[in-house]
């Protein structure tokens, strides 16, 4: 029997975002990220979420 890749389907004629490489042993795992396109949040304003809740799950455990 021939073996067939599976691949995705969805189609994007843009860039990646974002692509991280991370090695384990002598793999190399790659991770390509999109970001929405028609958002009005920035990155700074995700991260300052992020850590208002971490602050607030602190402070509750206290």
């Amino acid at each position: 029997m021939t073996e067939t890749k599976q691949t995705s389907t969805t189609k994007t004629d843009r860039r990646p975002d974002c692509v991280t490489e991370i090695r384990i042993g002598n793999s190399v795992l790659v991770v390509s990220g999109y970001f929405k396109q028609d958002t009005t949040a920035t990155a700074a304003d995700k991260m300052l979420k992020v850590l208002e809740a971490e602050a607030a799950t602190q402070k509750s455990a206290i």
